[in-house]
Parts: C-alpha cells; structure tokens; sequence
C-alpha cells in the first residue's frame, strides 16, 4: 500500500502515475483516510496535467507551437488537488 498526505492547500505531492491496481491511501487535512486505487489517483493526475498544459497553452504532448517564446524546460505537474470522496 502506497501512503499519501495531503498538504494544507489541498495537494498532494504526485510527479508519476502508480501502478493501477495499487492500493493508495491518503490522509487528507482534517484527518480523515480514505484508500483509493491507482488508476483512481493517476486519472486525478491526467486531469491535473491536462489543465496545466491547457493553461500554459501547450499541446497533448507538453510541446509549445508558439514560436520565439521561453517556456518552462520541465513541462510536467507535481501536485495533484485531492479532496476527500475520490473513491467515489
């Protein structure tokens, strides 16, 4: 079993997907556990990772199709938003 926290601005630090039939268990802020499986947590990350390209107007891939614009050498999340329920 994989053993999560999530921090106080309601995140948890996540920069790969788990295996998908992993148990995952997250302690939340207010002190409540809930376990989860990976595919579970990594489709929470594929949304995350695909707001943080949508809003840094990046393609499917993380690449910018902007030319002679500096973006972030590290196209890639580590924080994936958690909240109690995604069990459910």
């Amino acid at each position: 079993m994989i053993n999560l926290q999530q921090h106080d601005d309601g995140f948890m630090r996540m920069d790969r997907h788990f295996p998908r039939s992993a148990s995952v268990s997250i302690t939340f802020t207010d002190g409540t556990t809930e376990v989860i499986t990976g595919a579970r947590i990594n489709k929470a990350y594929d949304d995350a990772l695909a707001v943080f390209r949508e809003r840094n107007h990046l393609d499917a891939k993380g690449f910018t199709r902007i030319e002679k614009k500096r973006v972030l050498d590290n196209h890639k999340i580590n924080f994936v938003p958690v909240h109690p329920g995604m069990a459910e």
